[in-house]
């Protein structure tokens, strides 16, 4: 696999301490995301980060989403600012883009596409929480729409840890190049 930072961004996604919190020991996948975004910078890749999140009362959330219907139900007078704060272990620069999105896919009910076509970038290179939420329906969607992606293996995590295994021995390989985070340094 050739590399091209020119037109290669990471994608640090759904990185919130609410979504952190639900996991038991998440130090090494922090600093496994940590070590990526670092060599993004240093590399000149943009770092973008997506949150997912919604206004108050979660007006975008339609009651035939079985999985949003149940967070609405369970937060949605709750309040969202604070529920899509970033790990400040892995927070942004002042200077980098955060995407907020209102479903799974990064893509979905965001900006993600527009900011991507002006930057020129034509390659994802994806971290996140969780490998079967995020990061799969963001695989799907950016190889229906011809980016070209990398898969950072322990750059994302899942509750499940077989499904875990799964997307990213079995799946996303047919979509994407899945690597380690060191992996992707050494390119």
């Amino acid at each position: 696999m050739e590399s091209n930072n020119s037109n290669t961004a990471l994608l640090v996604m759904d990185m919130q301490i609410s979504l952190l919190s639900r996991l038991s020991d998440t130090s090494v996948f922090i600093g496994n995301v940590a070590k990526a975004i670092a060599h993004a910078r240093t590399n000149n890749i943009p770092v973008l980060y997506v949150v997912v999140g919604f206004r108050h009362g979660m007006p975008e959330v339609d009651t035939n989403n079985k999985s949003f219907a149940a967070m609405k139900e369970r937060m949605g007078t709750g309040d969202m600012i604070e529920w899509m704060k970033i790990d400040t272990a892995i927070a942004p620069l002042p200077t980098e883009v955060i995407v907020i999105k209102r479903r799974f896919s990064a893509f979905t009910g965001s900006d993600l596409e527009v900011i991507l076509r002006a930057q020129g970038i034509r390659h994802i290179v994806l971290t996140g929480i969780s490998t079967g939420g995020v990061v799969l329906s963001t695989v799907r969607e950016a190889a229906d729409k011809d980016y070209r992606i990398t898969v950072l293996s322990d750059g994302c995590v899942d509750g499940d840890q077989e499904v875990h295994r799964v997307l990213t021995t079995k799946v996303f390989p047919r979509q994407a190049d899945v690597m380690t985070v060191e992996e992707w340094i050494k390119i």
